[in-house]
């Protein structure tokens, strides 16, 4: 990682006045762009600090380049840019002019593929000619619904149980999608179980009895309709996915389990904790990729629903 060095901030004995007090005015003003860590050296590296690295988070955004995806990695101090096979070299040019004198603190990495929204035709969960999956069931007071994402839900379809649509789910209550990537369906079928539970696709099932945010490097697994459970880690917290058309959403859980169209609103959980919501990502379960995912804590607390 390059980072520029900060100049001492002594004035130098021969200087005096307003010549030195305009000497000492610029280098406070570069110094303030890092923070050197207790006990460092003289002249080593030293560290972006937090309101840098969310400077150049936004100006990342600004740039508005479809294709990408970041997250500030804050064991390296840098803001990880990943572009997928449709971002020209020219778009992350304009990703580091955006940033300006700070496009040091950018590491920009390269993903086959092409990042999208993991929704397809098929069985699970069914709207329109579009199948996801269900993610946790939740209730509020004596009403329950599943949370999703918001992708499967904009329009606000009614949900049936399969392809045919002859078996009814129930009416969409509730969908954000860009900017988060949430949605809500109600169960108005009385006749369709409902268990706080996910399905592990070999016959069981995992309870779900609470909700929390992982850490980075926890070991998670995902349920979903198309490839089953799979598991991985999460590598970044609070990252940005640009799918194009103005589908921009933030404050997602990324991680390097594999996903599938169909797998979109599936569970992300750890044993019995519920983590998030399949958003969208790069790659497949044969080679691999990177998947972003909606927090759930948001998603209960934009709708008002709790796991039970």
């Amino acid at each position: 990682m390059r980072i520029k060095r900060t100049a001492r901030t002594t004035v130098p004995a021969v200087l005096s006045g307003r010549r030195a007090a305009a000497l000492a005015a610029g280098l406070l003003a570069v110094s303030t762009l890092t923070a050197t860590p207790a006990g460092a050296v003289a002249g080593t590296p030293a560290v972006p600090t937090a309101a840098r690295l969310a400077a150049v988070s936004t100006a990342v955004g600004e740039a508005d380049v479809p294709g990408t995806a970041w997250a500030v990695d804050e064991r390296t101090h840098e803001v990880v840019v990943t572009a997928d096979a449709t971002v020209p070299d020219a778009g992350v040019a304009r990703i580091r002019r955006a940033a300006g004198p700070d496009a040091d603190a950018i590491r920009v990495e390269r993903a086959p593929g092409t990042f999208r929204p993991l929704i397809a035709g098929g069985d699970a969960v069914h709207a329109r000619d579009w199948r996801c999956s269900a993610g946790f069931n939740v209730r509020k007071g004596d009403t329950y619904y599943f949370l999703t994402a918001g992708h499967c839900t904009e329009g606000k379809p009614a949900y049936y149980a399969d392809a045919a649509h002859r078996t009814a789910v129930g009416p969409t209550a509730g969908s954000t999608f860009p900017g988060a990537d949430h949605g809500l369906v109600r169960y108005a079928n009385g006749s369709l179980p409902h268990p706080s539970a996910v399905d592990l696709y070999d016959g069981r099932s995992q309870r779900i009895t609470s909700a929390a945010t992982p850490r980075v490097g926890d070991r998670v697994r995902r349920s979903g309709s198309t490839t089953g459970v799979r598991d991985g880690r999460v590598t970044g917290l609070n990252a940005t996915v640009n799918y194009g058309n103005g589908q921009v959403v933030r404050g997602l859980i990324k991680t390097d389990v594999c996903a599938e169209p169909g797998d979109s609103g599936g569970a992300l959980f750890a044993g019995s904790t519920a983590l998030g919501l399949a958003s969208g990502g790069i790659g497949d379960c044969r080679r691999g990729g990177t998947t972003f995912y909606q927090p759930v804590v948001a998603a209960l607390d934009a709708y008002g629903v709790r796991l039970f």
